[in-house]
C-alpha cells in the first residue's frame, strides 16, 4: 500500500512547487485546485502526469465530502493532505470591489476550508492517525504607489486565523497538525523541500507547531554546510 498524499489549494507559485516535489516522494498523489472563477485571473493548471486530479466544488459541503472519498477511492488511503492558501491577486479599490469576486473569494477560498478540514479531521480521528498539514505565505507588504488588494489578504488572514486555532488544539487531536509560512517569495522549490521534510519528520513533539521558512533558514542551512 503507498503512502497518500492529498493537495489541495488553488494554482500557484508554491502548489506547483510542491506538486513538483511531491513526485519525488511517490508516484502518484491527489490534488484538488480550487476553480480560477475569478475575474482578471489568467492562471491556468500546470499538467503534472504523477497528478490524480480530483473536482472540488470548496462553497459545497458535499463536494468536500465527495473529495476525501475519492481521494481515499484512488489512493487506497490519504496519510497526509497538505492545504495550500495562496489566494490570487485581484487589485480594486473598496469602491471598485465587484460583487461576483465578493462572493467567489468567500465560497472558494474561505468558506471551503472549513468544509473540507471538517472531512479530513473527521478521517483522521476515526483512524487515530493521520498529517494535516496546512501551508500559506506571509503577507506581502504592498508598496506605496500599488493598488489597494482587499479580497486575497482577507482571504489569507481567515486561513491563518483559522490554522491558528486548530494548532492551539492539536493536542487533543489524535492526529497531527502542523503549518508553514514563508516570508521569501521567489524561492518556492526550497519552500516546498523544507515542508515535505518536516512532514517525513513531523510526530507528536511537532505536533500544533508552525515553522516559519525565510532568508534567515537559509542562511542557518548555509551555515550548517560550513
Amino acid at each position: 500500500m503507498t503512502r497518500g498524499i492529498l493537495i489541495a489549494g488553488n494554482e500557484s507559485a508554491i502548489s506547483r512547487a510542491l506538486e513538483a516535489e511531491t513526485v519525488n516522494k511517490v508516484e502518484q498523489f491527489a490534488a484538488a485546485l480550487i476553480p480560477n472563477r475569478l475575474s482578471g485571473t489568467k492562471l491556468s493548471a500546470a499538467d503534472v502526469k504523477a497528478r490524480i486530479p480530483l473536482d472540488w466544488n470548496p462553497s459545497s459541503p458535499i463536494s468536500a465530502k465527495t473529495l476525501v472519498i475519492a481521494a481515499e477511492n484512488r489512493l487506497e488511503r490519504i496519510d497526509e493532505a497538505i492545504l495550500i492558501c495562496s489566494p490570487p491577486s485581484i487589485r480594486s479599490s473598496a469602491a471598485e470591489l465587484s460583487f461576483p469576486d465578493v462572493e467567489i473569494v468567500i465560497n472558494d477560498h474561505i468558506k471551503g476550508w472549513f468544509f473540507l478540514v471538517r472531512e479530513l479531521a473527521a478521517l483522521f480521528t476515526a483512524r487515530s492517525r493521520g498529517t494535516l498539514a496546512f501551508v500559506f505565505p506571509d503577507p506581502a507588504i504592498p508598496g506605496k504607489d500599488d493598488k489597494p488588494e482587499v479580497l486575497g489578504p482577507s482571504a489569507l488572514a481567515s486561513f491563518r486565523a483559522f490554522t491558528n486555532g486548530l494548532l492551539a488544539a492539536a493536542h487533543l487531536e489524535p492526529y497531527l497538525t502542523v503549518a508553514f509560512s514563508a516570508s521569501d517569495a521567489g524561492n518556492e522549490a526550497a519552500f516546498a523541500s523544507f515542508i515535505l521534510k518536516k512532514i517525513d519528520e513531523a510526530d507528536r513533539r511537532s505536533c500544533g507547531k508552525l515553522f516559519k521558512f525565510g532568508k534567515f533558514d537559509l542562511l542557518k542551512k548555509r551555515f550548517k554546510d560550513y
